[in-house]
C-alpha cells in the first residue's frame, strides 16, 4: 500500500498516492512494450525520486531532463515532481548551445538524458559543472560511463519519499528560448501546476475515462495539458512514438483515443489523410494550441468528430483562453473567453483599458499565473503590469481585440516571436547566429507563410560586398541552430529597413513577404 500523506490541500503528488490506493490497477501509462498500473506506475516514480536523493539531491534542486518519449522520461518527469525536486524538460530540436546555456541557467544538479542524445551531453563536458556532469542518468542500452536509467532504477526503494512539499515550491521550469544569449525559464509552483490541471481538466471535458494520446514532445506544454489533466483525473495516458497521421487514426480506433492536445499542422496532416474507413466516436474532446487554426480545418474538425474541437491560445507564462465547440458557430477565427479563474484586459500604448472592438496588448491575471521567470527579476518585472487597485497582470506581447461579448480575437504578435509547428522561434536567436559569418552585413529573420510548420523562419541578408551564396550561408545557418530554427530561405537586400533609433521594422518585413507559401 503507498503511503499517503493526507492534506486538506493535496498537491499533485498527494493526489497521484491517491490514484495509487484507489485505482491501483487501473492503466496509468500505456507505452508500445508495456503497460503501468496506477500502483506500478507510482512506484517507478518513487524509485526514481529515492534514486536522486541518493545522489546526494536536496528539494528544491533543479534536474534537466533531455529525452525522447517513452516510459522512462514519463518515470523521471514525475519522479522528479514526488521527490520535491524541479524538472526542466528540454525540447530535443534545439542546439547543444541551448542546451548548455538551458542547463547552467537552471543550476542543475542532476541530468537525465536518453541514448541517443546522450552525446551532446558528452560533448559539453568541459562546460558543465564537473557535479552536474557525474550525476547524469541515461535511458537505453549505452551508458557512455553513467549509470544506465533502468538498473539505476530498480536498485532503489519503491516506497514513497517523505517530502514536505509546500504549495509555492517550485514543480518545474519550461524554458521559452535559448539558443544565444540568456534564456529566460518559466517557474511553475505545485499550486500553480495543480489548478492549472483542475481548470484545464474541466475546460477540455476530462474524466476519469480519458485516454489521452501524447503525439508530440513530452517537454511540451501543449502536451502537458492533456497530460496532467488526464493524470489528475486517474484517467490513462498512452504514448506514440513519431507523429504519423495513419498511425494516428489506427490508435484512435484500436485504443479507443478519447482526448487529444496537438499543434494546428498536426491535425492539418491528420485531416488531409483518407480517414473516412476509421472509427473515430470514442473521441470526446480535442484542443488545438500553439498557433493559430486555420478556420477550414477547424471547420473540417467540427464536420468529422461530433465534439467539435477547442482552440487554446495561451502562454506558459499562464494565460488561457479557449473557444468552446458550443460557441465557436459564426466566430471561428476567436480564440474565445478566458479561462476559468482567469481575467482579461486590453490595454493601448498608454496602458489605458481599449474599447470594444479596439486592438490591444493582452494582458491577464488568475491563478495559474507564473511567479517569475527564473532568476530574471528585470525580465519578470518588465512582464508584469500593475493596475491601478494594485493587482498584477501578466503582458503578453499578443495584440488583440475583444468583440461586443467578450469574445477574443489575435490580431498580431507584438513580439517578433514566430510559431513554428507549435514551437517558440525567436528570431534574434537566429540573427545573433547570422551576423557572426563573415560575409552577413546586416539580417533581419522574420515569420512566413508555411503549408507544413504553419510558419517558418526567413532571413533577409544585406551582404558585405554586395553578393553571397544563399545556399551555402542557408546550410552554415542551419548547421548551428536548432531544428526547427532553420531558415527556410534567404532574401538578399541592399539595406535593412530601420527606424531612426536603429529598430528593425519587422513590421515592414512581414508585410513584404506576407504573400508567399513555403512547403
Amino acid at each position: 500500500m503507498p503511503k499517503i500523506i493526507h492534506s486538506t490541500d493535496p498537491l499533485l503528488p498527494d493526489i497521484f498516492a491517491l490514484h495509487g490506493k484507489w485505482r491501483a490497477e487501473k492503466p496509468a501509462v500505456i507505452a508500445e512494450t508495456e503497460t503501468l498500473s496506477w500502483k506500478g506506475f507510482n512506484e517507478r516514480t518513487y524509485q526514481v525520486a529515492n534514486g536522486l536523493i541518493e545522489m546526494g539531491l536536496r528539494k528544491g534542486d533543479r534536474v534537466v531532463v533531455l529525452m525522447s518519449n517513452g516510459l522512462p522520461m514519463m518515470e523521471a518527469l514525475f519522479g522528479i515532481m514526488a521527490g520535491g525536486f524541479v524538472s526542466a524538460p528540454l525540447n530535443v530540436s534545439v542546439s547543444d548551445e541551448a542546451i548548455l546555456n538551458m542547463v547552467l541557467d537552471s543550476g542543475a544538479k542532476a541530468i537525465i538524458v536518453s541514448e541517443e542524445y546522450a552525446d551532446r551531453i558528452v560533448g559539453l563536458e568541459t562546460e558543465l559543472p564537473k557535479e552536474t556532469f557525474g550525476n547524469c542518468v541515461c535511458a537505453g542500452t549505452d551508458s557512455y560511463g553513467w549509470p544506465l536509467f533502468e538498473g539505476w532504477r530498480n536498485e532503489q526503494s519503491k516506497s514513497r519519499p517523505e517530502v514536505n512539499l509546500k504549495p509555492d515550491d517550485y514543480l518545474n521550469i519550461i524554458y521559452s528560448s535559448g539558443t544565444t544569449g540568456q534564456p529566460k525559464g518559466i517557474v511553475h509552483t505545485h499550486k500553480g501546476r495543480r489548478d492549472w490541471a483542475y481548470d484545464m481538466a474541466l475546460t477540455l471535458r476530462y474524466n476519469s475515462s480519458a485516454r489521452f494520446l501524447v503525439t508530440i514532445g513530452l517537454y511540451s506544454n501543449i502536451t502537458w495539458v492533456g497530460l496532467l489533466s488526464t493524470m489528475l483525473s486517474g484517467g490513462t495516458v498512452l504514448l506514440n512514438g513519431k507523429f504519423e497521421a495513419a498511425d494516428l487514426w489506427s490508435r484512435i480506433e484500436q485504443d479507443k483515443i478519447t482526448h487529444l492536445s496537438m499543434v494546428p499542422t498536426l491535425y492539418e496532416r491528420m485531416m488531409d489523410f483518407d480517414h473516412k474507413a476509421y472509427d473515430a466516436s470514442s473521441i470526446q474532446g480535442m484542443m488545438s494550441a500553439g498557433s493559430p487554426l486555420r478556420e477550414p480545418v477547424k471547420a473540417a474538425l467540427f464536420d468529422r468528430f461530433e465534439c467539435g474541437i477547442i482552440e487554446l491560445y495561451g502562454l506558459t507564462e499562464g494565460v488561457i483562453t479557449t473557444l468552446d465547440p458550443e460557441d465557436a458557430s459564426g466566430r471561428l477565427s476567436s480564440v474565445g473567453l478566458p479561462l476559468l479563474g482567469t481575467d482579461l484586459k486590453i490595454l493601448d500604448e498608454e496602458d489605458k483599458e481599449c474599447k470594444t472592438g479596439q486592438a490591444g496588448e493582452i494582458v491577464s491575471c488568475g491563478r495559474i499565473v507564473m511567479p517569475e521567470y527564473f532568476n530574471k527579476n528585470e525580465a519578470t518585472k518588465e512582464a508584469l503590469w500593475v493596475d491601478s487597485q494594485g493587482v498584477h497582470w501578466l503582458r503578453t506581447g499578443d495584440i488583440g481585440y475583444l468583440d461586443e461579448n467578450g469574445y477574443l480575437y489575435i490580431v498580431d504578435r507584438k513580439k517578433d516571436m514566430i510559431l513554428s509547428g507549435g514551437q517558440n522561434v525567436y528570431p534574434q536567436d537566429i540573427e545573433a547566429v547570422m551576423a557572426c559569418h563573415e560575409d552577413v552585413k546586416d539580417v533581419a529573420v522574420v515569420g512566413v507563410k508555411s503549408q507544413k510548420w504553419g510558419e517558418t523562419p526567413l532571413a533577409v541578408i544585406a551582404a558585405k560586398n554586395g553578393s553571397i551564396d544563399k545556399e551555402a550561408l542557408r546550410s552554415w545557418t542551419n548547421a548551428k541552430v536548432g531544428k526547427q530554427q532553420r531558415i527556410v530561405d534567404i532574401d538578399i537586400v541592399d539595406e535593412i529597413p530601420r527606424n531612426p533609433n536603429g529598430k528593425i521594422l519587422k513590421r515592414e518585413l512581414r508585410k513584404k513577404y506576407e504573400g508567399r507559401l513555403f512547403d
